[in-house]
């Protein structure tokens, strides 16, 4: 894996994400969107159709690869390209059209991401975006969690994947509690990364969690703070990438956090 941690910029090529400004109607404000991303410092643009938001309408796969592949071919002139998705179909066209990481929910899809040689994101979700949120439950979320990320590591070295990040699902069928708990033990995952030659990928960018603390609840558009915050918590703990919608922001923080202390050990 990299040293040096990689900003993912998020394209949501959907009417409905839960961050309304994140929304992209059309391929050609999805490709805009995503070329600023690149040109913001970001490493890779995740491109995603469907929205994983808790309750989200799903998506039928050929109106899904309708939306994501032409932007995907597009974009692959300007840097590296995910497809954030949950279905075969889709992953298979996207891949086909340049994208070289498969950010995989669900995951379910590792082994298509070892046929086609690709990189590979294993996330912890309970249960399907239609009921994640109702009632999360674990007797031990950390450790629980890191026993799952632990066997799909496995699996997908077994799959002939080679690059792999591990991702806990913040916000991912989780109470506030346990979205807390996971970045507080961050390390833990980081370690466990490093036994498979993995990284690991955190996504807080203005997920509702953040909108809990400080008395009263803050709307989506009020947690730039709190995700740069918990951006900078995970950086400094190790992790390889972070996942975000203010491209800009978390690439200077990321200038600003990790390039002195790389100099400073070098």
């Amino acid at each position: 894996m990299a040293l040096s941690p990689s900003v993912m910029g998020i394209v949501n090529v959907t009417p409905d994400s839960f961050f309304p400004e994140s929304r992209t109607l059309t391929t050609a404000d999805a490709v805009r969107r995503g070329r600023a991303h690149f040109d913001a410092g970001c490493d890779i643009v995740d491109v995603g159709g469907e929205s994983t938001r808790p309750c989200a309408t799903p998506v039928a796969p050929d109106e899904e690869i309708a939306r994501v592949v032409p932007v995907i071919a597009a974009l692959g002139a300007y840097g590296p390209v995910s497809v954030d998705t949950q279905k075969e179909s889709v992953a298979r066209a996207a891949i086909a059209a340049g994208a070289s990481v498969l950010n995989d929910v669900s995951s379910t899809l590792v082994d298509v991401a070892g046929e086609l040689g690709v990189g590979y994101v294993a996330l912890h979700r309970q249960g399907d975006s239609t009921v994640m949120q109702v009632d999360p439950t674990y007797e031990d979320v950390v450790g629980e969690i890191a026993e799952f990320l632990s066997s799909m590591a496995q699996r997908a070295k077994r799959a002939g994947v080679t690059t792999l990040w591990l991702d806990p699902g913040i916000g991912f069928g989780k109470t506030t509690e346990h979205n807390i708990a996971l970045l507080a033990h961050v390390s833990n995952f980081v370690a466990l990364a490093r036994d498979f030659d993995a990284g690991v990928l955190i996504g807080t960018s203005r997920k509702r969690f953040l909108g809990d603390f400080g008395g009263e609840r803050l709307d989506v558009d009020q947690r730039l703070e709190g995700s740069i915050a918990t951006e900078a918590w995970a950086l400094l703990q190790g992790v390889s990438m972070v996942r975000v919608h203010d491209a800009g922001a978390a690439v200077q923080l990321r200038e600003l956090l990790v390039r002195p202390v790389e100099e400073v050990v070098a």
